[in-house]
């Protein structure tokens, strides 16, 4: 088991479908679900069925795909296969706001679909085969990212991490995560402390899952503990995964990460982001032109289907807050660690 959860392949275009894990049920279930039209992937990324801003994006391009094969039933000249996949290519980066990745794949397949000299026929398997290879380089971006943030893990460390950014979040091997799987496989007494997550519980449902099935040392605590333990001198690092980071820096995250870097920063605890380079959104000057989702009320109110709290309560739920840049020690990327000023090494990175 432990070299499937590691290995693991979160989404893949096989048999003319994307099938995927099914991250809503689990730990309790641990399942693949076939998505086979363009709705049911709007559908499957909006309910989080696949979530994780790098998989989302590889939803966004699947997608993309089974709107074009269902387009080529209809008998419609190019032109206007051409003209429709377009609007729908829009509708699909619509599923959720914040994680830029969606919009970064459904971009890059809409690139495809303006610039293809072929027949529609043509257009589907360009489209199928970007998507294969936005999938493949996902994995080695991550291995990149897990290196290059293995570099900075002190021999013996204790990590937090916030919500998960492992092999679920991403198309296999993880983000956050992979930081962690590259510095354990140098480093045997390296742990993780892994926040709850309220209110989805990622970090109890999903993190916890990879990282114990992996043999790594990994201990459960609620959101609110983090000071506590970081008092004690038992968070040695904190590193955490990305929605969408602004050309200055601004991090969006899991909500509740906001509170994790003011900790970590009143405790003189680096804080790493770990993410790949399509996480930043360059055409955004700081994280306040982040759109922030909001999500049903149901998600705090209930557990497991049972409420909770007081039936009439009143419920604001965001799923997302930003990092100010000042409280982020480097950005973990596939190009190396970003260090600050970040506008200055986001747009070198870009560069190379």
């Amino acid at each position: 088991m432990s070299e499937f959860i590691s290995k693991i392949r979160t989404i893949q275009w096989i048999d003319n479908c994307s099938r995927m894990v099914d991250q809503t049920v689990v730990p309790y279930e641990f399942k693949y679900v076939d998505i086979t039209t363009g709705q049911q992937m709007f559908d499957a990324i909006r309910t989080m069925i696949v979530r994780g801003a790098p998989a989302i994006g590889i939803a966004g391009a699947h997608g993309v795909v089974l709107y074009a094969m269902e387009l080529a039933k209809e008998n419609l000249s190019r032109d206007e296969f051409v003209k429709k996949l377009l609007e729908k290519a829009d509708y699909m980066a619509t599923s959720r706001p914040t994680a830029v990745n969606l919009m970064w794949a459904v971009e890059k397949q809409k690139d495809i679909i303006k610039n293809s000299k072929s027949d529609i026929a043509g257009i589907i398997e360009e489209l199928k085969q970007n998507g294969i290879k936005l999938e493949n380089e996902d994995i080695e971006i991550n291995k990149k990212i897990g290196d290059y943030g293995a570099e900075v893990v002190p021999k013996g460390a204790s990590i937090l991490t916030h919500c998960n950014a492992g092999a679920l979040a991403t198309v296999g091997y993880g983000t956050a995560l992979g930081v962690v799987r590259s510095a354990f496989a140098k480093d045997k007494t390296i742990q993780v402390f892994a926040d709850e997550t309220r209110p989805r519980q990622q970090g109890a449902r999903i993190t916890t899952l990879e990282l114990t099935m992996d043999g790594i040392p990994t201990t459960l605590i609620t959101d609110g503990m983090c000071s506590y333990f970081m008092k004690k001198g038992m968070i040695d690092m904190v590193v955490v995964g990305a929605d969408r980071i602004a050309a200055n820096g601004d991090t969006a995250n899991k909500i509740g990460t906001y509170t994790v870097a003011i900790a970590a920063k009143y405790h003189n605890i680096p804080f790493y982001i770990a993410a790949p380079l399509s996480t930043i959104d360059i055409s955004i000057k700081t994280g306040d032109e982040i759109v922030i989702e909001e999500r049903s009320r149901e998600e705090v109110t209930h557990i497991n289907g049972k409420i909770i709290c007081a039936p009439e309560v009143n419920v604001i739920n965001p799923g997302f807050d930003v990092t100010p840049h000042e409280l982020i020690t480097g950005i973990i990327t596939e190009k190396g660690i970003l260090r600050p000023d970040y506008n200055n090494s986001i747009r070198e990175a870009f560069n190379k």
